[in-house]
């Protein structure tokens, strides 16, 4: 099948500001030998223009257009449910749709006639890295989490020394060290801050300290590597004592950033609002685990609040806010997708990627 000729269709997102394929992935799709054609204007929220599809080579058409004819639809995480309907007989949907967290979105699909794979659902693995969109993506929120702390917090991150005196860097603490937290870490060291890091997986106190970072350890913590680099849930002892640690150093600190998320799972509760109530006023909270509850109490998902003067910013999708960039990385992640999916198959349940991946098969 991977050398069959297939028409490739990508749909306007209706949710993120991102689009699934840009102009330079087009060309190498194009060059396997495929067709492209290209929802018009879906490319404009992420600044790549209509034309520059054409220029690599795609047609641009509606929205019915691509679905009724593409053979494999891509889109980042919007669809609606008369697109399933419309959708070719048979065709495949490729996408980031997040069903871990929508039983009805995840039924739906199943139900769609179409074969489906979710891209969020990519196992954590060294064959698989350059497919795993939510790595890729949680790199560059991790980054705009430190940015936007940063332009929130009233002071500046380094240590400044001025003729009026000498002022000592921001404290920033990081919970959890995945791939968001790891980038947080090394941005807010390069911002000068002076930064320490939490996470129940002892195995990456030297990750986090060869970032200039000091590693906060609790001791105690179970761990299981089967998870991909996940946090697993933990005892009632150890969560008690992990929950006193994260306090004593969250209200010396200026700004807070939360990672932390067990896939499947509700993010775990780190930052309780009394920690909040003692932090001090003008801290910054940013929550990148607001999407499936927080891992701060007074967390609203999507939405920045003030809460006994400190600032408290839900947002698991600030990579929306770097739209071009986070495109470029889910198109090059999608790419290598297809290409997998094509050479052993779609519906190949015996690659693991292929596998785990796939919601619904065609009826």
């Amino acid at each position: 099948m991977e050398n069959k000729t297939i028409q490739i269709g990508i749909l306007k997102c209706t949710i993120d500001p991102m689009v699934a394929i840009i102009p330079s992935v087009a060309i190498k799709l194009i060059k396997e030998g495929h067709q492209v054609v290209i929802e018009k204007g879906a490319g404009e929220q992420a600044l790549y223009e209509d034309d520059k599809f054409e220029d690599a080579g795609a047609k641009i058409a509606t929205r019915d257009e691509v679905l009724q004819t593409s053979d494999l639809i891509l889109t980042v995480s919007g669809i609606y449910k008369e697109d399933l309907q419309k959708a070719k007989k048979n065709a495949i949907l490729i996408g980031k749709f997040n069903i871990r967290g929508d039983k009805e979105w995840n039924d739906i699909l199943a139900q769609s006639g179409l074969r489906v794979y979710s891209l969020d659902l990519v196992p954590r693995s060294s064959i698989a890295q350059s497919m795993d969109v939510i790595s890729s993506l949680a790199s560059l929120a991790g980054y705009k989490a430190v940015i936007s702390a940063a332009d929130r917090y009233s002071g500046y991150f380094p240590m400044m020394t001025t003729p009026a005196g000498t002022f000592p860097p921001a404290r920033v603490l990081v919970i959890g060290a995945g791939v968001a937290g790891l980038q947080a870490i090394a941005t807010a060291k390069r911002l000068g801050a002076d930064v320490e890091a939490f996470d129940v997986r002892t195995e990456v106190h030297e990750q986090v300290e060869s970032l200039g970072a000091r590693f906060v350890m609790v001791e105690g913590s179970q761990e299981d590597k089967s998870l991909g680099g996940y946090a697993m849930e933990q005892s009632q002892d150890y969560i008690k004592r992990q929950h006193q640690a994260i306090h004593d150093h969250a209200v010396k600190s200026d700004v807070v950033i939360c990672t932390a998320n067990i896939p499947g799972k509700t993010a775990p509760l780190l930052i309780e609002r009394d920690t909040v109530e003692k932090m001090k006023l003008g801290s910054i909270v940013v929550d990148l685990a607001a999407e499936t509850g927080g891992n701060c109490e007074v967390t609203q998902n999507g939405k920045e609040i003030h809460y006994h003067g400190v600032t408290v910013l839900g947002n698991s999708k600030l990579y929306t806010l770097l739209p071009k960039k986070a495109s470029k990385l889910y198109a090059n992640n999608v790419f290598n997708f297809v290409k997998f999916m094509l050479k052993y198959g779609p519906g190949n349940t015996e690659h693991d990627i292929l596998a785990k991946t796939q919601v619904a098969q065609s009826a």
